[in-house]
């Protein structure tokens, strides 16, 4: 049950950096002065990929917890 409490707690940070990483995305896509910052947006868009394949494998971990 420990385990499962605990994947379930780094889930909660996955979403947490998900939300965190997609008002980033978005800000560095509109930037206020200027053009967009190319290689920002790139390592924004991998950045939130890596966090949803993780949350991802998190969500069946902890399904499987049970």
């Amino acid at each position: 049950m420990a385990d499962r409490e605990a994947l379930i707690a780094r889930k909660q940070m996955v979403r947490r950096q998900i939300e965190e990483t997609r008002r980033r995305l978005t800000q560095a896509r509109q930037p206020a002065n200027g053009k967009p910052n190319k290689r920002q947006i790139r390592r924004l868009e991998e950045k939130l990929d890596r966090l949803m394949a993780e949350e991802y494998t998190l969500r069946l971990a902890i399904d499987r917890s049970r």
